[in-house]
């Protein structure tokens, strides 16, 4: 198994959460790939703590299905299927439309300044061909009102779903499905929270996405 190069050291009074947290990003962003079979004592020196920690972090990427194992025999990283966004994107949609009706009464100036900072960052990542920028990028733009919902539960499953849904895109189209269309389209979104008109925010809401979902049919 090629290990991924950790070149941030483990902190060791957040062990077990900076484990995960590392092993998830490797899986979402296609560091470890699916299939790729896994071996804990491989991981555990590379990162530099004790095989304890990383059975852990699988244990739990196992319940999230983003690892599946064969008792005594192999653990290996879960395959994905190139039909999971036509499953997964209307989801993500949807609760999204939910988690900013939820925050509309409870935005801060800030958060415009998060989502346009956001926004600008997506436009450099583009014009510099970074894929992983821009994803990250784009989805700083989308937490912003998915933490003003300040609803745990809501967050939890959005953050799931977008896991799964990077994979895909990582696995298949090597991450290439943001467009500078995606910056237009941010921009009216914001523009509409600031007027508070919350039909035509969960409207655009909806079309960003299922523009993107347009962007991945055309790909294959």
């Amino acid at each position: 198994m090629p290990v991924p190069i950790n070149s941030k050291p483990i902190n060791h009074f957040s062990m077990r959460e900076e484990v995960f947290n590392t092993l998830l990003t490797w899986i979402m962003e296609g560091e470890l790939r699916p299939g790729e079979k896994i071996l804990d004592k491989e991981l555990a020196e590379n990162m530099g703590v004790s095989r304890t920690p990383v059975r852990e972090a699988l244990r739990r990427l196992e319940d999230k299905g983003l690892v599946e194992s064969s008792a005594n025999r192999w653990t290996r990283v879960a395959q994905v299927s190139v039909k999971e966004p036509e499953m997964i994107y209307p989801i993500i949609w949807n609760l999204e439309e939910l988690a900013v009706a939820q925050a509309m009464e409870h935005f801060i100036k800030a958060d415009f300044k998060k989502m346009k900072d956001a926004n600008t960052t997506l436009g450099q990542a583009l014009e510099q061909e970074n894929p992983v920028k821009a994803y990250r990028a784009d989805a700083m733009f989308h937490d912003v009102y998915l933490q003003r919902s300040q609803n745990p539960h809501l967050i939890n499953i959005l953050q799931d779903l977008k896991i799964k849904s990077r994979r895909v895109e990582v696995t298949y189209f090597e991450g290439y499905t943001i467009a500078r269309q995606s910056m237009d389209e941010h921009n009216h979104i914001l523009d509409a929270i600031k007027t508070k008109d919350l039909g035509l925010v969960q409207s655009l809401i909806r079309s960003n996405w299922q523009n993107s979902l347009k962007r991945l049919k055309n790909i294959k």
